[in-house]
């Protein structure tokens, strides 16, 4: 029996379910089916540098598609009709795909499913985006897990399951090759950030950059995760976090390379614990959004609904610029609009000052990071934002409130990662430079520094806003 492997955010040929499967069970008869959908395409928190990514990724799974003998096969509109009309054009008996967790998607997905089995065409579908997918592990009670140090001990007791071979070979079918659509014919105008390099060979190489305990110095890569992760001028990240939102490389594939690391240096083995301990954030939050659908456009905590937000448009504006005064913000903002991407512990830093310094919604902030980030994906920009807002899973949230000049001090001690996006204080020194309104006229003059005019004076006052911020949730919790 022909099968139609459906791509969507497994755009890879290694290490994926459904298409090891599909050849399995087809004796190698598999068709490789990709849908563009108008519906995902036009959601206002699309971002066009992400969709970039995708086309440039779908590029390299195309050439290695043709590769194995056969050409990706495309579709551009409605699922449901799409994915049907692609399984009677190739004669494939079923279609399989791996399971999406989003509530909008797994609507479509039951719809496609019902739409194939009403015309006789057979479905399967796997798991393959996370490490534990929802519903394996639940507390003693039954229920699932909400606070995530429980959850992650839980997965714990869980091997991880093994990489699927590279495939080698698809079948070839007699529909038309056609070319893929550009950014423009999709509606969107190309990004200023530059391309981040996408496919599953850019994939692979950025893991294998990660792993290289020697290359770049003790501090970075694997080497430095447990360490320096948080640090955002040093590259001890993995920033593989497009990759694994859209599948061009796949988790198990992941985390058991980081394992076999371990074994050849042993040195390595807490920052692989640590390293794997962190992808699994990944599976927390899809669980969340999949077990408590309302999170997508409310909070986890629906008591905090009711928080009355008081911020204003103009400083929402001001944040998106990078423009707040405190450095180490500011940075944040500006690398996420140069880049598309954002170190994660400056994310955190950035949520926490919307929401708590400015007292704006965090559905606010969360939209502007979809409408910009590469690795932009639903459950975890949304559990993110909401930890940091005091509103999600977290045990004791909201009186949580960092303090960005004492962050930026901490975590960037030396400035390098301000001053590569704050070029303004580039000569201010390591002593002012995340406290730039503490510095003498002579200081700043010197450093070519002029507040108010070629950098802001901070457009809150922290002390005063935290205050305020824990009165506001302290009465709504009160409240509920």
């Amino acid at each position: 029996m022909r099968i139609l492997h459906w791509f969507r955010k497994d755009l890879r040929l290694d290490d994926n379910t459904s298409l090891s499967e599909g050849l399995r069970d087809s004796g190698g008869d598999v068709v490789p089916f990709y849908m563009s959908e108008p519906a995902i395409l036009g959601r206002p928190d699309m971002a066009a540098a992400r969709v970039r990514f995708v086309l440039e990724s779908l590029t390299s799974l195309r050439e290695s598609i043709e590769a194995a003998g056969s050409s990706l096969a495309l579709g551009h509109g409605d699922a449901v009709e799409g994915v049907l009309r692609a399984a009677r054009a190739t004669g494939a008996g079923a279609v399989y795909w791996n399971d999406e967790y989003e509530p909008q998607l797994r609507q479509r997905d039951d719809a496609v499913e019902h739409a194939l089995v009403a015309a006789g065409v057979g479905v399967k579908r796997f798991h393959d985006r996370l490490l534990v997918p929802p519903g394996l592990v639940t507390t003693a009670a039954g229920t699932p897990f909400v606070v995530y140090s429980p959850f992650r001990r839980a997965c714990e007791q869980h091997p991880l399951a093994e990489p699927h071979p590279r495939v080698t070979r698809l079948a070839p079918h007699d529909v038309p090759r056609r070319p893929l659509a550009t950014l423009a014919q999709l509606g969107y105008v190309e990004p200023l950030t530059q391309p981040w390099p996408a496919g599953e060979a850019a994939a692979l190489a950025r893991l294998e950059r990660f792993l290289d305990a020697i290359d770049g110095g003790a501090h970075e890569g694997l080497a430095g995760y447990a360490t320096h992760r948080d640090f955002p001028a040093v590259r001890a990240v993995s920033q593989l976090s497009a990759d694994l939102r859209f599948g061009t490389i796949g988790i198990r594939r992941v985390a058991h390379a980081a394992l076999a690391t371990a074994q050849a240096a042993p040195r390595l083995a807490k920052a692989v614990e640590k390293f794997i301990s962190e992808l699994r954030w990944r599976d927390f939050y899809a669980q969340v959004l999949y077990h408590h659908p309302h999170c997508e456009r409310g909070c986890f905590r629906p008591e905090y609904d009711a928080l009355p937000w008081s911020g204003t448009p103009e400083q929402l504006a001001t944040w998106k610029a990078g423009q707040t005064g405190y450095p180490i913000v500011d940075a944040g903002m500006r690398e996420l609009l140069a880049t598309g991407f954002m170190h994660n512990r400056v994310r955190m830093l950035v949520a926490s000052f919307l929401t708590k310094d400015l007292l704006l919604d965090w559905r606010h902030g969360e939209r502007h990071f979809m409408q910009h980030l590469i690795d932009g994906d639903l459950a975890n920009n949304n559990g993110g934002w909401q930890w940091a807002a005091g509103t999600g899973t977290d045990a004791a949230p909201y009186f949580r409130i960092f303090n960005p000049t004492s962050q930026g001090e901490r975590f960037d001690a030396d400035g390098e990662y301000v001053r590569r996006w704050v070029p303004e204080l580039g000569m201010l020194s390591a002593r002012f430079l995340h406290r730039p309104w503490e510095a003498r006229p002579l200081e700043l003059a010197a450093a070519g520094v002029v507040l108010g005019e070629n950098y802001p004076h901070p457009m809150v006052d922290h002390a005063v806003q935290r205050e305020r911020a824990l009165a506001m949730y302290a009465a709504v919790k009160g409240k509920a």
